[in-house]
């Protein structure tokens, strides 16, 4: 059985979604629903894209993936296609009443220009601007009642160059491939991330959205593979605030299940054409390692853990929830990452233009959607989603067509509730 995970954090749980894969052998973790399918017969990439298959990652063709969907979506807001949003037995999960091409059709034209000068800017504001900023800031008053803030800003501004190197690898940054592996190197190796290596594996996880077996990096456990982790490593996987730091151990060796590292170029994550693109971004994660050990030596250990260590474990907090969110003040800061639903389903758009993106297919999703939970100033109701997941959400059924989230009562010894 072909796996699929859908989630209520964005649009509805959607059955009617159909993807052609030809996947190698990959597994995945997500949020709310999975839902199973057989595997269906490999698509045509000569379909019209007004017919009911439409090729989501039309960006990328060096895989061989193909992720098709079937998707339809309403044009009232009280009523859709005939389906009343306030009648009881309205359900979800029903095969919405749109095709993909419909929500593309809904979207301003100006939204998919790619402006190099643009994307730009934002890299030197956040580099020159604010990280350098902050760190001459901190070095310069070097106290502590200035290191903590400076731990949470900074980290928080890690977290928007990483969001930056993100739009270099889907291609959003620039039309200009050399721009984007430059600028998304730079980025992404200052933050310890082989660009490279994490570009393709993001690319797996675009077009395996929401598969269980194929999806990258966002997959749920299944109940076999969960059982057979020790009691020590599934409760630090569900415990704050280890999830948290698990990241760079995920670049290393992947998610429970899965084989390879980002950094190695054997790794079955990548094809044989893609050897050199995983030895170029290693050489520059090494190069930034050893500007590290130089740093260390230059201005001392205290200095450069608290200017960049502190920061960096801060950072990873960001990527923990990547579906429709509000971040309140963050938003902006982070390039709007928190609008994911469009980004997921076309992620060419530039960052600054999925606010725009996303009200203009609002009318065509209807009730699909489901617009996030209002922030304040700081995106503090998170942290209650979070613990909620690490309580709950602790793997799927290895069966049956359509799986759930399910709790293990045992796993912190008594069962715990909301």
């Amino acid at each position: 059985m072909a796996s699929w995970v859908l989630s209520e954090c964005g649009l509805r749980p959607l059955p009617g979604i159909r993807f052609y894969a030809t996947p190698k052998s990959r597994s995945s973790l997500s949020l709310n629903n999975i839902f199973k399918f057989s595997t269906l017969p490999a698509y045509s990439s000569s379909s019209s894209s007004s017919s009911s298959s439409f090729k989501v990652s039309t960006w990328s063709k060096r895989r061989n993936f193909v992720g098709p969907l079937n998707v339809i979506a309403p044009f009232e807001t009280q009523t859709v296609n005939g389906i009343d949003e306030d009648d009881d037995k309205f359900d979800p999960a029903a095969p919405p009443p749109f095709k993909l091409a419909d929500i593309r059709a809904a979207i301003p034209k100006h939204c998919w220009v790619k402006d190099p000068w643009r994307s730009m800017s934002y890299v030197l504001r956040d580099v020159v601007v604010v990280v350098v900023g902050l760190a001459a800031v901190a070095a310069y008053f070097n106290n502590w009642i200035v290191w903590p803030l400076y731990w949470i800003a900074q980290g928080t501004m890690f977290w928007a160059l990483f969001v930056l190197g993100h739009d270099c690898g889907h291609g959003s940054f620039s039309n200009n491939t050399a721009l984007n592996s430059v600028a998304g190197h730079l980025l992404h190796s200052s933050i310890l991330v082989p660009y490279h290596g994490w570009r393709i594996s993001h690319r797996t996880h675009h077009q395996n959205h929401g598969h269980v077996e194929n999806d990258e990096s966002w997959h749920p456990l299944s109940e076999k593979i969960y059982r057979s982790l020790d009691n020590a490593t599934r409760l630090l996987r569900f415990t704050l605030p280890f999830p948290m730091l698990a990241y760079p151990i995920y670049l290393w060796g992947r998610s429970p299940g899965k084989k390879g590292s980002h950094f190695h170029p054997d790794s079955d994550l990548f094809d044989t054409n893609e050897r050199k693109d995983i030895i170029t971004s290693t050489a520059c994660w090494a190069a930034m390692v050893g500007l590290l050990v130089y740093l260390y030596f230059a201005m001392g250990p205290i200095q450069l853990l608290k200017l960049y260590s502190t920061p960096y474990w801060s950072y990873l907090r960001g990527g923990l929830t990547t579906l429709d969110r509000d971040y309140g003040w963050i938003n902006n800061i982070h390039h709007d990452i928190g609008i994911h639903v469009i980004h997921h389903l076309f992620p060419q758009i530039p960052h600054y233009h999925l606010i725009e993106a996303t009200e203009a297919v609002k009318p065509v999703l209807g009730k699909y959607y489901r617009e996030p939970q209002k922030s304040g100033p700081f995106p503090f109701y998170l942290v209650g989603v979070l613990i909620r997941s690490m309580r709950k959400d602790h793997y799927v059924s290895d069966s049956g067509d359509v799986v759930y989230y399910q709790t293990d009562p045992q796993l912190y010894g008594a069962n715990k509730s909301d």
